[in-house]
Parts: C-alpha cells; structure tokens; sequence
C-alpha cells in the first residue's frame, strides 16, 4: 500500500505550526516518534533495519489483536531534532520512502509536549 506523501507532508506541516502556537520553543529539541504498522510482521521487520541504518532509533514492535481477531504489529522510529519544518518534511520523506518500499504504512509523526501529567 502506497503512503500519501502529499497528506503527511501537509500533516506534518501543521504539526509544527500547531506545536509552535501553542508555546513550544523552535530552537529546543523534540523527540521525534514517526510511527509504523503493518500486518505482517517481516515487512515491518524490514522497515525497521532499513530506519536503523540511516540513523533512527527503531522501539521493539508492539502486536495488537482488533476487533475482527486479525492482528497489527506497530513500532515508532525516533529522532531528535528542532521543530523545524524542513527538517520534519525531509524526516517524512524519508519515512514514507522506506515504508513504501518495505510495503508498510506510515502514520506520521508525534511528539511531547508540556507537563508530564503522567506521573502520580
């Protein structure tokens, strides 16, 4: 399945734009989590050698079981960067090229933001 690069180019775009809005400092650094999943597990297991390689750190892959009993394996690929928006457009690029040729799908990227609330 082909990834929509135009959509997560422009996702990616208002991300920062959103983030930047809301306070956070362009010139200190995020990490970076771009996330991938696929049902089959050797191909995302490729995708993971190949974002290792040019430099992300890749998470174990989690398995998640949906409604319909098939299952889903997903795992982000991390960096640490400025939220710039050039840098993330080339991060996505580079993202979506490899899931597209390991035939995985790419659902963007995230990162945190704020107050850790988490913690009790």
């Amino acid at each position: 399945m082909a990834n929509d690069l135009s959509e997560l180019l422009k996702q990616s775009d208002e991300t920062v734009a959103a983030l930047i809005a809301d306070g956070a400092d362009p010139q200190e650094k995020f990490q970076i989590e771009h996330h991938l999943v696929s049902s089959d597990f050797t191909k995302l297991e490729k995708a993971a050698v190949e974002l290792v390689k040019v430099g992300y750190h890749v998470d174990d892959a989690d398995e998640f079981e949906l409604d319909d009993g098939s299952r889903l394996f997903a795992f982000v690929a991390v960096s640490e960067v400025k939220l710039e928006a050039e840098v993330l457009q080339a991060q996505t690029k580079e993202v979506t090229k490899i899931a597209d040729i390991a035939g995985v799908d790419y659902d963007g990227w995230g990162t945190y933001f704020g107050e850790d609330d988490e913690e009790e």
